[in-house]
């Protein structure tokens, strides 16, 4: 559910404001004040949007509104606060009195990033352009020489090796035991060494069985 709009735009005036009109929202703010902007354009008999009247009042109308061009010191000034605000153009008006947010986003889009980068300052870092190229090169060769390391550990089966001494042992690298896949042979946790002995002893025996036969 959203908000109401402040005014119904079928019935509104757009376009130029008439000097009659600023006559009249001036005459209505200087008696009640600025109040509330989604009422003010019918109290004050005007056929606009209230976010329309507060523009006119905020950008042209009002007072304190300081006109012509931008001093040393404002030009200066604006630097210092983008260098810590950004493009918080709001706040940087609340610093300069008598400037809209608007008129220094505006200024500082035609002049004073032009006026850096012809010093050679990135307006947007406030650093020196061959520094921040630098900065980006030393990325982009360290993100080079250092690649993303894949780690992701597996047990790979035995060696081929391996694989060999257990043929050689007498089994097969189907029975490995899990410490001889890891590469520890003839450990006490290897079960393999205990199945090979096993094995000797019963075809000992049974060799045993067959001489006593033949005698």
């Amino acid at each position: 559910m959203g908000r109401s709009p402040c005014c119904e735009k079928a019935h509104t005036n757009k376009g130029a404001w008439t000097k009659e009109e600023d006559d009249r929202l001036v005459a209505y703010i200087r008696a009640h004040g600025e109040g509330c902007w989604r009422s003010l354009p019918k109290a004050a008999g005007l056929l606009r949007c209230g976010k329309s009247c507060r523009l006119r009042w905020i950008n042209y109308l009002r007072p304190d509104l300081k006109r012509g061009n931008f001093s040393q010191q404002e030009d200066e000034l604006i630097i210092k606060l983008h260098s810590l605000l950004g493009n918080k153009w709001s706040l940087i008006a609340g610093r300069l009195p008598g400037r809209t947010d608007n008129e220094i986003k505006n200024y500082w889009n035609t002049h004073i990033r032009r006026k850096l980068v012809s010093r050679g300052i990135d307006p947007t870092t406030h650093r020196p352009m061959n520094e921040a190229s630098a900065s980006q090169q030393s990325k982009e060769e360290s993100s080079e020489k250092c690649p993303d390391l894949n780690l992701d550990l597996r047990i790979s089966p035995p060696h081929q090796q391996q694989k060999q001494e257990a043929f050689k042992m007498g089994t097969s690298s189907s029975t490995l035991c899990f410490a001889c896949s890891l590469g520890i042979q003839n450990s006490k946790d290897c079960s393999c060494t205990n199945a090979t002995n096993s094995r000797y002893d019963f075809l000992s025996g049974v060799l045993d069985c067959r001489r006593l036969e033949m005698k």
